[in-house]
């Protein structure tokens, strides 16, 4: 992996729906957000589109460090705002 990782994401990284998710997509929502929200507990979600995935977004959680994944998974509730 290129990025740090909490033990919690390694475990649920074993997971077939989650194994799926390149370290590549990681990295371009880390680096290339379309959205981000702060959490209460002060860590950082982001989205991007993948297009290699059929257009779906990755939501990857940060810890508040803004650089160690906590997790990843696909969004189906995320809606781009344009505007």
């Amino acid at each position: 992996m290129r990025f740090k990782t909490t033990a919690y994401f390694q475990h649920v990284k074993t997971r077939p729906d989650r194994a799926i998710i390149k370290d590549e997509w990681i990295l371009q929502v880390m680096n290339e957000p379309v959205h981000q929200e702060i959490q209460a507990d002060g860590r950082i979600r982001r989205w991007a589109k993948i297009e290699e995935a059929e257009n779906r977004y990755l939501r990857v959680i940060l810890l508040a460090d803004g650089e160690t994944v906590h997790n990843t998974f696909f969004d189906r509730r995320f809606k781009e705002k344009t505007s």
